[in-house]
């Protein structure tokens, strides 16, 4: 049995396809909280964890500016809030989903909370280490490995970005022309 298909691609099997759509569905929650992230002045990334039932366990935007803290970053903020959640730094079975290619601070970090599945949205063509700059995953030396899909809602993750940064350099220029 497949999904239906009215694109002329390959059809998915139900599965894959139900797997695509609550992917996309928690890279949505992400999302979110990469809106409250640029509410706060904070560069628009977003993360969501959620355990191997599928529950959401924790979810976090960047806070570094915010709070003066370069390891702030969403993953990390999601990856503190569900191990306090959990009483353990390791979540074996977790998936963390995040709107950008996570950096090789937090991929690390993931990897050491033992995570089974980093998702991705838009890529990081100058700090991502999920295969655009790096690609920690494919250590095979390391004593943990995590899976990664990027890609997810990749095209409205990278618009997110990217409006926030429009904006940004919008007021800019009007604060430079009114100086």
């Amino acid at each position: 049995m497949s999904a239906e298909n009215t694109s002329g691609a390959a059809a998915l099997p139900d599965a894959v396809a139900a797997a695509s759509l609550t992917d996309a569905a928690r890279m949505r929650r992400a999302m979110a909280q990469a809106a409250e992230a640029a509410a706060r002045g904070e560069v628009p990334v977003g993360a969501l964890i959620v355990d191997a039932e599928g529950n959401e366990i924790a979810v976090g935007g960047n806070r570094v500016i915010g709070d003066s803290d370069p390891s702030a970053h969403a993953e990390i903020v999601a990856l503190r809030r569900a191990a306090a959640n959990a009483g353990n730094y390791r979540l074996p079975g977790a998936t963390l989903y995040v709107t950008l290619e996570p950096c090789a601070m937090c991929m690390g970090a993931m990897m050491h909370a033992r995570l089974a599945r980093v998702v991705f949205g838009a890529t990081d063509p100058k700090t991502g280490a999920c295969g655009s700059v790096l690609d920690l995953s494919a250590y095979k030396v390391l004593n943990h490995h995590t899976a990664v899909q990027g890609g997810v809602l990749a095209q409205e993750c990278g618009e997110q970005l990217r409006a926030f940064f429009r904006e940004r350099r919008l007021l800019k220029k009007t604060q430079q022309e009114q100086e």
